[in-house]
């Protein structure tokens, strides 16, 4: 077991190493682009317009920008084809967070994260000067129409049937594309070079998992807790809010459910006018809000220390 997982490791170092070759060759010229993709595909003779790290555009030959994917660096695991006749979807109810941060902590322990490191981010939100700011949370939006998924050049990001984005760890080359295309900032980069799973951990994250494993140089996000989904069981950040914020369901069913109670998500989308968040986008994003009004709790700044992003009041999008 040892032998193969160092000779995955090699091959994939091998492989990010011609990647980073190639990252500066767009950078400086086409030149050391050829030297590095030389032995993976011949020269197709069409050219692609890429964007340059210093801002140029610049055109390589198509076959350089889609490496030929080494075979221990393919996921062993089917991640791809999602959960049959589900379409799922969340609903966000503005009104009943206090930022009790309960959410963030779930998600971290189950994706086996760092007590720092969460999938959710709660964000201070004003819509005016003269309006009271609120709470919202922000997981992965899991877009019917994903900008990050157009951008991906190696297919490690994708949809799967039941709606959820997921990413394939195992194949990002982390080029962060797919972070720049994001028009939620909602994925992250794991620059941990110490945080690795164990193999229990592992074997219990990966027979659902939309994101693979946590591995160094390679993006990750909210994944909608597959495992959980692939049960019939809530996601653990819906579980775990004590205020009932999140709603999770199936949009094929047309049942939300918070864990107290279970709706229709026509009706409830309809009675309290929920809306997408930056819908004019045209990314038709998974997840839904429901407006800050009527609220259970007065605004109070954080009870507990939110993201660096959640320190800065943003301008509602809606």
């Amino acid at each position: 077991m040892d032998s193969n997982n160092n000779e995955s490791n090699d091959s994939r170092r091998d492989f990010l190493r011609k990647g980073f070759v190639a990252t500066a060759a767009v950078a400086t010229g086409v030149g050391l682009l050829e030297t590095a993709c030389k032995d993976t595909k011949p020269k197709t003779g069409d050219k692609v317009k890429l964007l340059s790290p210093d801002g140029k555009i610049v055109e390589v030959d198509s076959s350089m920008i889609n490496p030929a994917i080494p075979d221990s660096l393919l996921s062993k695991h089917n991640v791809r084809e999602g959960v049959p006749g589900k379409k799922f979807v969340m609903v966000i109810d503005l009104s009943r967070c206090k930022n009790a941060g309960k959410c963030k902590s779930a998600c971290s322990k189950m994706h086996y994260l760092p007590d720092n490191r969460s999938y959710i981010k709660i964000n201070k939100m004003q819509d005016s000067d003269k309006a009271s700011p609120y709470w919202m949370p922000t997981p992965c939006f899991h877009c019917d129409n994903p900008p990050c998924v157009k951008v991906c050049p190696v297919g490690a990001t994708f949809k799967l049937t039941d709606g959820i984005v997921g990413i394939d760890n195992d194949r990002c080359i982390g080029c962060r594309f797919c972070m720049v295309a994001c028009p939620y900032s909602a994925r992250v980069f794991n620059w941990d070079t110490e945080y690795q799973l164990n193999i229990t951990q592992m074997n219990e994250i990966k027979p659902h998992a939309a994101c693979s494993t946590h591995v160094t140089g390679t993006v990750e996000k909210c994944d909608f807790c597959p495992t959980q989904t692939a049960k019939n069981e809530l996601p653990d950040c819906v579980q775990a809010c004590p205020n009932g914020v999140f709603y999770f369901g199936d949009e094929v069913e047309d049942v939300v459910s918070n864990g107290d109670e279970t709706v229709r998500l026509s009706q409830l989308l309809k009675d309290k006018s929920g809306y997408r968040y930056l819908e004019d986008l045209g990314t038709k994003p998974r997840v839904y809000y429901l407006p800050p009004v009527n609220r259970q709790f007065p605004f109070k700044d954080a009870e507990v220390p939110p993201d660096a992003e959640g320190q800065t009041t943003h301008q509602s999008g809606h």
